[in-house]
């Protein structure tokens, strides 16, 4: 074989298997989320909220890849969610105490948030919030990719 055939044919195949693990990464966690909780269930839990918001697709540091759309509740023992996440590995839902919309204020701000939970569904989701967490400290509900320190999407639900 000439050099040329095996420069390209090495190039081609590194170029095939980038966008092969790419590929994988994104569609893994859609193949392995946990069936989402209907909207009927979340309306139940929802009716004890006390506050409400909505994440939109148009935030600073939202793109194709990274956003979320729907209304979010917040209430004393849990925050509910109905809309669609973008897909993504390791998501977390985190409080802050102020409004945010890019990863450089996320990082700024980390040390005063508190981690609610894992966040496991693209479409609907229920997290838990522990019993030393008061949602009325913060204003801010953030759902941030821990493993790619990504911004995904927030929303102010309190002055």
């Amino acid at each position: 074989m000439k050099t040329r055939t095996i420069a390209a044919l090495i190039v081609t195949h590194c170029i095939v298997g980038i966008l092969g693990f790419g590929l994988g990464i994104y569609t893994l966690p859609i193949l392995t989320a946990p069936p989402a909780p209907s909207e009927l269930a979340i309306q139940t839990i929802s009716s004890q909220a006390k506050y409400t918001a909505i994440f939109h697709k148009d935030l600073k540091d939202s793109d194709a890849f990274h956003w979320g759309e729907g209304t979010v509740t917040i209430g004393a023992e849990s925050i509910t969610f109905i809309g669609s996440l973008a897909p993504g590995p390791d998501y977390k839902l985190y409080l802050s105490p102020q409004f945010i919309e890019t990863e450089k204020e996320f990082n700024r701000l980390k040390t005063s948030m508190v981690r609610v939970g894992d966040v496991k569904t693209f479409k609907n989701f229920v997290v838990d919030i522990p019993a030393d967490i008061e949602p009325a400290h913060f204003n801010t509900v953030i759902v941030w990719c821990e493993s790619f320190d990504e911004f995904i999407t927030s929303a102010k639900y309190r002055e």
